[in-house]
């Protein structure tokens, strides 16, 4: 059998060496709650086989159980290259929903929170020689309505906008070898205005350095476009923390389109730059890590949004990010690519990943196909004061995690008032989004960032608005700025009690969700068609009358597939064409 999800998981930090962890581990149900009183992570009881990195209960784990098990425990042995000897071995997981324990050879090395982004441990000391063993204890929660699982249902069976969960392991598991001086870490700020990069650089120093090392430590960073050299600097390292900013516009880029879009990166043009990074002590490597960044600028200036400095509509599809036989997991890196590829074969710009903190191989081919993407995080239910810091403290590693994709353009830390039920008129869920919102400004500056998108704004760069209406009742809602902020779809109002408008762009980022039944699959939309036919000319309906507001500056669709029992997707759930995707096309492409 081959591999599963052997590309390698982190393309935006990239080291040669590696050693993929996916496929057969042992794996048991510890529904009594007993292993770790057994000590499991010593004596692994007779197990199931699963397939990492896929959740018990998707077709590809091999397990295929969509039933509540809220603790879980995986097990497998583990070889460390020889030629690995001398290196500090970091064992990472690319992410393991919800609360993981990760023992090595019995001990326990990481204990780690929070279902959408990646942790590791520092394995080095409880290495032997051969035998080793690393065991994972994992607990998610089924009924917890408090934690950050977007759109896994609290209950068993799916049903309405709710679907089957995603438990443990459910990205890339992996081993690295470094050395105990190396980068942790690079971070890309671009600025088109000036034609500068800053270029921001982590390094772990030895705790003593020996004979004036220090000294001897330099840092090579050097910036490829179109594989062609435009910059080369060496810097001695004396400090963890360094910061270069670097002028390309003078660079021995083409010069005819210097100040264009040459060298920018959007959808119709994703030019990236190719970045390495060497550590050296004298003539040794200790460290060499690649990289890219795109020169791009998301803006709102006189209440419109720009896109390197122009004038941009956004032209979006709400994509939930779930696969029949992997959920959250997508059985292969073609499929997260394909997606995109469809979704621009459509006449899409850019994609609302919705509840979902999306994979970083998603965002990799965003940015290499170009695709807008806005970065939503997968909210809580309920609301309280553990709800408050779970999702924020992850709500920081996602942003840090994902900082450097010039494809992702705009965040999103809560959608339809989720988890703040009541921001209408608490005061108190009214300054959880604010704060998430002045958090996120504070961690990045470059991107556009809401509140609580679909309606209930505090204060948001943009008014965002869900609205399933017919045609007819889209033209007359948006046919001005106060129609369009005095509409209250679903009941809600559009800004929370206290806040207003402020003269931000307006968009539907929610619409349509037109349902065609093409197989057995029963389901629901908020309309319904009975034919390809019937379903371009609802879509075309909806969305020229969209096209007509003089005030909406962009939209997402609902939505790119279908989702277990919802069928409103434009393809479903296994990617067929549900209609003549040039025509969707065709209509999309009325407004460039």
């Amino acid at each position: 059998m081959n591999q599963p999800r052997n590309e390698y998981p982190r393309p935006q930090f990239q080291r040669k060496e590696w050693l993929n962890l996916n496929g057969s581990w042992d794996f048991a149900f510890d529904d009594q709650n007993i292993g770790i009183q057994e000590k499991w992570y010593l004596q692994f009881p007779n197990a199931l086989e699963i397939q990492v990195p896929f959740a018990y209960q998707t077709k590809l784990s091999g397990i295929f159980d969509p039933t509540f098990h809220d603790v879980i425990w995986y097990k497998r042995s583990i070889n460390v290259p020889g030629a690995w000897n001398g290196k500090e071995i970091l064992l990472h997981f690319g992410a393991v929903d919800y609360r993981a324990w990760v023992y090595v050879n019995g001990q326990l090395v990481k204990y780690h929170e929070g279902g959408n982004v990646p942790f590791h441990a520092n394995i080095t000391d409880l290495l032997k020689k051969d035998g080793n063993e690393v065991a994972v204890r994992v607990e998610d929660p089924s009924t917890d309505e408090t934690i950050p699982r977007g759109k896994q249902y609290w209950h068993e069976q799916s049903e309405s906008i709710f679907y089957t969960r995603t438990s443990g392991i459910w990205q890339t598991v992996w081993l690295e070898p470094v050395e105990s001086c190396r980068i942790d870490q690079v971070k890309f700020t671009p600025d088109i205005d000036t034609g500068d990069i800053t270029v921001e650089c982590n390094v772990r120093l030895p705790i003593r350095p020996v004979a004036s090392s220090a000294s001897r430590l330099t840092l090579e960073t050097l910036i490829y476009f179109q594989d062609q050299l435009i910059v080369a600097n060496h810097s001695t390292v004396l400090e963890p923390y360094t910061k270069q900013t670097y002028h390309l516009r003078n660079r021995r880029i083409d010069r005819s389109n210097a100040h264009g879009p040459g060298w920018y990166w959007s959808p119709e043009a994703p030019n990236l730059f190719r970045v390495v990074f060497q550590l050296r002590n004298d003539d040794r490597v200790l460290d060499e890590v690649e990289s890219y960044f795109g020169m791009r600028k998301i803006s709102v200036e006189n209440g419109q949004i720009l896109l390197n400095n122009k004038p941009y509509y956004m032209k979006l599809v709400l994509d939930q990010g779930y696969f029949p036989d992997g959920l959250l997991t997508a059985p292969s890196d073609d499929d997260l690519k394909r997606d995109i590829e469809l979704a621009k074969e459509m006449g899409f710009n850019g994609a609302r990943k919705h509840q979902k903190v999306e994979d970083p191989r998603y965002l990799y081919w965003a940015d290499r196909l170009g695709f807008l993407v806005w970065g939503e995080m997968a909210n809580c239910v309920e609301f309280s004061e553990d709800a408050i810091r779970r999702l924020t403290t992850e709500w920081i590693e996602v942003v840090e995690r994902d900082y450097n994709h010039p494809s992702l353009v705009a965040w999103v830390p809560i959608n339809e008032s989720w988890g703040v039920s009541r921001i209408l008129l608490d005061p108190r869920q009214q300054s959880h989004a604010t704060a998430l919102y002045y958090l996120t400004k504070s961690l990045d500056t470059t991107r556009l960032v809401m509140s609580n998108d679909g309606w209930e704004h505090t204060f948001s760069d943009l008014c965002t608005i869900h609205n399933y209406q017919d045609a007819e009742k889209m033209k007359q809602a948006y046919k001005s700025i106060d129609s369009s902020i005095s509409t209250t779809p679903a009941g809600r109002m559009i800004y929370a009690q206290g806040y207003a408008y402020r003269g931000e762009p307006i968009l539907i980022t929610e619409y349509g969700g037109i349902a065609y039944q093409v197989d057995q699959t029963n389901g629901w939309g908020y309309s319904a068609v009975n034919s390809a036919e019937e379903l371009v000319e609802a879509y075309r309906a909806v969305t020229e009358a969209l096209f007509e507001s003089p005030v909406l500056q962009g939209f997402c669709y609902t939505q790119l597939t279908d989702v277990e029992q919802e069928i409103n997707g434009l393809l479903t759930y296994d990617r067929k064409p549900k209609c003549d995707l040039a025509k969707i096309k065709e209509i999309n492409d009325r407004v460039k």
